[in-house]
């Protein structure tokens, strides 16, 4: 499996904050013990790219440092950070239409990003980018968001786009708010606090089915591990292995796939990841 990671994405950190880049170099050196696992150095987007899913004003605001977002600080070079966590999403997702199995492991995450706002940690969606990148030769893609949170900058890119489906499964009542019903081809599936493994998995095996109808030439996956029971932001009770079983439910859209690390804060963050990675 190729994992698509840059040590310059470790360069950028708020003093306090939770997304760190301590949550990556954790996931990086435990993979790096296993075999199974390459990793290839990413290239940054171009501003072209950027632009297939945000407006030129957002480039330019965060390109020139004027925006103030207390959750998205406004840290030096931060353009060139997410540029190339963008590009690491593009390149997971080409790598992915060539059959290689592929996860970016990249920061700045990106699906609080819209069209033309930032928040939520989040300055460009990385995901959103590479599925308007990629869907001249995929034709249709369908993008799966199992972070605890709510994609909702993913949802607004695409709402209303025929050729991508969105499926969000979330947390209900935290941020960003929204995300109760489905409209058009974004769907949702809100959860309660303290849902646990089996409700969850039920839920995700519906929305596979949806997927599988839709047939999409390629699989996107937004994949937050703060649906862990110990992440200290969110409150659904998924186990490490339960990460291993939604890996194997995804599996039964048998078509080309790549994730894109979005959430997950706590110290077992590393364990989450390889569980879902080691059947991916």
């Amino acid at each position: 499996m190729k994992i698509l990671f840059s040590k310059k994405c470790l360069e950028f950190w708020q003093p306090g904050h939770p997304e760190s880049p301590d949550r990556v170099r954790m996931v990086y050196e435990f993979l790096n013990t296993h075999k199974n696992f390459n990793s290839i150095e990413p290239e940054p987007c171009t501003e072209k790219d950027i632009l297939l899913a945000h407006s030129r004003n957002l480039l330019n605001q965060v390109k020139n440092g004027n925006f103030f977002d207390s959750d998205t600080p406004r840290l030096p070079s931060i353009f060139d950070y997410a540029k190339l966590s963008a590009g690491s999403a593009i390149q997971a997702a080409k790598l992915a239409l060539e059959e290689e199995e592929t996860f970016s492991l990249m920061r700045p995450p990106g699906h609080h990003a819209g069209r033309d706002s930032l928040g939520g940690f989040c300055y460009f969606n990385n995901i959103a980018i590479a599925a308007a990148r990629i869907l001249k030769k995929a034709k249709r893609v369908a993008i799966l968001d199992i972070d605890c949170h709510f994609g909702q900058g993913t949802q607004e890119i695409f709402f209303g786009n025929e050729k991508v489906l969105c499926v969000s499964l979330h947390q209900y009542g935290i941020y960003p708010g929204g995300g109760k019903y489905s409209d058009k081809n974004c769907l949702n599936y809100p959860m309660n606090a303290g849902t646990g493994e089996s409700e969850y998995l039920e839920k995700l095996k519906i929305a596979i089915e949806k997927i599988k109808k839709f047939n999409p030439g390629l699989l996107a996956i937004s994949v937050g591990f703060d649906t862990y029971k110990e992440d200290p932001l969110t409150n659904i009770n998924l186990e490490i292995k339960s990460y291993s079983k939604i890996t194997k439910i995804i599996n039964e859209i048998e078509k080309p796939k790549f994730a894109v690390l979005e959430g997950g804060y706590s110290n077992e963050l590393h364990l989450c990841v390889y569980e879902f990675l080691k059947n991916f």
